[in-house]
This record gives structure tokens, C-alpha cells and sequence, in this order.
């Protein structure tokens, strides 16, 4: 390995690009909001929605503006937070990793320059719309970065397992979605909430700390691969009941499922986003034990359908996995809102 640069310690960064008191205010209050849906106090559906990667400031804002409307329009039954992901998990190791990494996809990286790019982007998100955002903790030690402008933190199917991102996880004040394992191992998934609801003493960035556990970690459903390599769902209204009756033998607090309509469970074939999230809607419909459990939804989504390489020059669209466009997640926000009120 190369030694390139130190960086700054998280507290330096957020002195040099601090919030502000409003953005401090607003950041709470959604905090509050979140959570009460979370322990069953709100039956607002909450819908985590937005770009596979974050990869352009302007396009990014361009789609959180219309989100901003469109949640106005849909904030009687639906609590919106945008996926704004600075950083991506690559299976291979190869493609775009994520502004956190090159704050301009096509210029070689520059670690500090992105994470002053994704600090300065959810900041500007905070500052402008009244949002705070949802992030992959893909890197445990980065999360500090960025912990005061986050509502909300998912931990990736290939990271679950890991010991010090289920840690990292107790000691955060914000829910923390974990994702099923690429191999489907529910037992995995339940171990991973346990062991971030409750506290441990680890080493973290170089410090002793303590944590008191998270309540609000949660599972996320986001289908799993056999061993062929081919998507297998786990979407469905049986795959809901077996996850909840895991949770009721469990004594795990604030029992919480969110689906993730893309990944696995479609086969990463974008377009069956939307029958899926009507799938899921049914399903609660139909069972009184689905609709307490299934908190809401995850959606990737952007400007423009599909995907292209990094190198593409198609303002909006997503430069990772395929995602669903404008028109189209409009239209199915619309529609679940709709359903919500019936």
C-alpha cells in the first residue's frame, strides 16, 4: 500500500463544514418522526427513495427538489427519505465506488476531496429542502463524517455479517436498516439486529467506546442469490410471515421490516420495482401482521430510467444499477399514497 495522505479527524471536518442551528432543528424533528413510525406511534409508510449512487451534486439536487414537491403532496401518509448513497459497494471490486471515493466519477480518487463532496451534499440537501438523508455505512470508521446530517443508515447484504458494522450500528441514535445476506440466511439477518440492539464495548477509530444498542435496528428485505448466482425474492407474503414470526420468538424491540422492491428481489430489472411495491401493498392489505410489521418501502430511483457507464453524459441517469425515472416514481408514489388512504 501507498500512504497518500492523513486524513482529518470527523470532528475537524464538521468545525470546517459545520450545520447550522435550523439544520440542527430540522435533522431532530425528522429524527422524532422517523422513529415514531418506527415504535408503531405514527402509520405513516415511510419510503427510502432515490439514486442507486450519488453521483452528481447538481442532478441529485435536481431530483431531491422534486421529491421535496411531491412529499408536500403525499405528507398525510407518507414520510420520504431520499437515498442519497456517496459510497457503493462493488462486487467485483471494479466500477464506480461512490463520491466518497471520486467526487467526479470520470477523475481518478481523492478521499478527502470526497468526503468534503458528500458532506457538502447532504448538507446542501439538510439546508435547501428540510431533508435529511439515508446512507450505506459501507466504511464503519466514515460514518462520523457525516452522523449529524443523517436520519437514517443501511448496512449492505455483503456487510451484515460483518462484527464492526453490526457494532458501529449499536451505538448510533438513528435507525439502522440491515440488510438479508446475499446467501438469504434469516438466522444471519436476525443475529445481525440483535447484535445492534444491544451494547457493546469495541475499539473504534482508534478509541475505546461503549455503546448502550440501537432500538431501532430493523431488517431489510432485499432478496438473496442460490448458489447458481440466480436473484431469488423474498418479497412475498409468506416470506413476510416467516420474517415475523422470527421477530416474535425473538426479543427484539421496535419488530420492523422494510422492503427493498430492487436488488435481488427484482432481479435488478428496474421496471419491476413498481409491481413489486403493489405486491408488498396487497400483501399488508391482507394481513394485519404485515401492515404492523412492514414499515415501508426502499426505491431506487432518478431522473431518467436505466443506467449507463460512468463515462455517460445523460444528465440524471444512474451511472450504478438501472433505476426507475422521474415520471414513472412520481406516478408510483401517487398510486401508494392512494392505496395508504383506502
Amino acid at each position: 500500500m501507498n500512504f497518500h495522505q492523513k486524513l482529518p479527524i470527523p470532528k475537524d471536518i464538521k468545525q470546517q463544514y459545520p450545520v447550522t442551528e435550523q439544520m440542527a432543528n430540522v435533522k431532530k424533528q425528522r429524527d422524532i418522526e422517523l422513529k415514531n413510525i418506527f415504535e408503531g406511534k405514527s402509520n405513516k409508510f415511510l419510503l427510502i427513495v432515490g439514486p442507486c449512487s450519488a453521483d452528481n451534486k447538481k442532478s441529485v439536487m435536481d431530483y431531491v427538489e422534486r421529491l421535496r414537491n411531491l412529499q408536500e403532496k403525499v405528507k398525510d401518509n407518507i414520510f420520504i427519505i431520499p437515498r442519497v448513497y456517496t459510497n457503493k459497494p462493488r462486487t467485483t471490486g471494479e466500477g464506480y465506488k461512490g463520491m466518497l471515493h471520486q467526487p467526479v466519477p470520470t477523475q481518478k480518487p481523492d478521499m478527502l476531496e470526497g468526503i468534503i463532496a458528500s458532506r457538502d451534499l447532504h448538507m446542501s440537501i439538510l439546508n435547501e429542502y428540510g431533508f435529511s438523508c439515508a446512507d450505506e455505512m459501507l466504511y464503519p470508521d466514515n460514518l462520523r463524517y457525516f452522523s449529524d446530517v443523517l436520519s437514517y443508515v443501511a448496512v449492505g447484504a455483503r456487510s451484515v455479517e460483518n462484527q464492526q458494522h453490526r457494532l458501529t450500528a449499536s451505538g448510533l441514535d438513528v435507525p439502522v436498516g440491515m440488510k438479508n445476506p446475499t446467501s438469504g440466511e434469516l438466522s444471519v439477518l436476525m443475529n445481525s439486529i440483535k447484535a445492534a440492539q444491544i451494547g457493546h464495548t469495541f475499539i473504534y477509530r482508534g478509541w475505546e467506546v461503549d455503546s448502550s444498542g440501537n432500538p431501532y435496528a430493523h431488517a431489510i428485505l432485499r432478496g438473496y442469490q442460490d448458489p447458481t448466482g440466480r436473484a431469488i425474492p423474498n418479497y412475498h407474503y409468506e416470506d413476510i410471515l416467516t420474517l415475523n414470526e422470527l421477530y416474535q420468538k425473538s426479543n427484539l424491540e421496535n419488530p420492523a421490516i422494510i422492503v427493498d422492491v430492487n436488488h435481488s428481489n427484482s432481479g435488478k430489472r428496474y421496471l419491476e420495482q413498481i409491481r413489486i411495491a403493489r405486491d408488498v401493498l396487497y400483501s399488508r392489505n391482507q394481513s394485519k401482521k404485515i401492515k404492523t410489521i412492514v414499515k415501508g418501502l426502499m426505491i431506487e430511483s432518478y431522473l431518467i430510467d436505466g443506467c449507463q457507464k460512468p463515462d455517460g453524459n445523460t444528465y440524471g441517469q444512474s451511472i450504478t444499477d438501472p433505476c426507475l425515472g422521474w415520471e414513472k416514481t412520481e406516478k408510483l408514489i401517487y398510486e401508494i399514497a392512494d392505496t395508504l388512504n383506502k
